[in-house]
C-alpha cells in the first residue's frame, strides 16, 4: 500500500487542527497509516527553528532570514520524517508546508514567488503534496477566532491587510494547481466542516487503487 501525502492550508483561525484530528482518525478507520505532523516543526530542530520564527524575541528579523528558516526547518522534516514515512506506505497529514511560504512570505511580505520555487525544488525535488486541503473564510471571522485562543504570536501580530494578501495568495495558488487543491468553506459550523472534509477524503480515496474496494 502506497503512501500519500496531505497538507492543509489556511490563514490564521481556519479551524485546520481540529479537522485534523477528524481527518487521522477517519483515515485511520479506512485502513491507512496515519502520520501527523506540522510546520514549521515536526523535527527536534524544526521546532526548534519554529521557536525562533514565532518568537516576538526576532520581531524585525529580515525577510530572506525568515524564509531561509522556513526552508531549513522543510529540509530536516523532509529527511527525517515526511519522506520516510511515504516510504513505508504510511499517509502523511501536514498541518501546512511549501504553500504557506508562497502565502506568508510571499503574498503577505511581497517575496517574489521565483525565489520561493527555487528553494522549493531544492529542498523538495519533485515531492509535492498529493492532496491540499485550503481552509478558507473571511480575514476579520478569522482573526476574531485566532484572537480567543492565545497571545499574537510574530505573524499573528500582522494588521488584517497582511492577511488579506495572505488568503488571496492561497486562492491564486488553488486557481494555479486545481488538480491537488481543494478549498473548504471553513466560515460555518465545526460539523458542517467535518463533512465538508470527509466528502474531499472519500473523493480523494476514490481515486486510490488501494482504497476503493475499502469504500465501496
Amino acid at each position: 500500500m502506497s503512501g500519500r501525502f496531505i497538507t492543509l492550508e489556511g490563514g490564521e483561525g481556519a479551524g485546520k487542527t481540529t479537522q485534523l484530528t477528524f481527518m487521522r482518525d477517519y483515515l485511520e478507520q479506512t485502513g491507512c497509516r496515519v502520520v501527523v505532523t506540522r510546520e514549521p516543526g515536526g523535527t527536534v530542530l524544526g521546532e526548534e527553528i519554529r521557536g525562533l520564527l514565532l518568537s516576538h524575541r526576532h520581531d524585525g528579523m529580515s525577510l530572506a532570514a525568515e524564509t531561509l528558516l522556513m526552508f531549513a526547518a522543510r529540509a530536516e522534516h523532509l529527511e527525517r520524517v515526511i519522506r520516510p514515512a511515504l516510504a513505508e506506505g504510511r499517509w502523511v497529514l501536514c498541518d501546512r508546508f511549501t504553500d504557506a511560504t508562497y502565502a506568508y512570505q510571499g503574498g503577505g511580505r511581497g517575496l517574489a514567488q521565483g525565489r520561493i520555487a527555487v528553494l522549493e525544488d531544492w529542498v523538495q525535488g519533485a515531492l509535492r503534496p498529493d492532496l491540499t486541503l485550503l481552509f478558507d473564510l473571511p480575514v476579520m471571522v478569522g482573526l476574531a477566532r485566532a484572537g480567543k485562543r492565545s497571545a499574537a504570536d510574530r505573524f499573528e501580530q500582522e494588521d488584517a491587510a497582511f492577511f488579506a494578501r495572505v488568503r488571496a495568495m492561497y486562492l491564486a495558488r488553488a486557481a494555479q494547481h486545481p488538480d491537488r487543491y481543494r478549498v473548504v468553506n471553513a466560515d460555518q459550523p465545526i460539523a458542517a466542516v467535518r463533512a465538508e472534509v470527509k466528502s474531499r477524503l472519500v473523493e480523494f480515496l476514490h481515486c486510490s487503487p488501494d482504497h476503493r474496494s475499502i469504500l465501496q
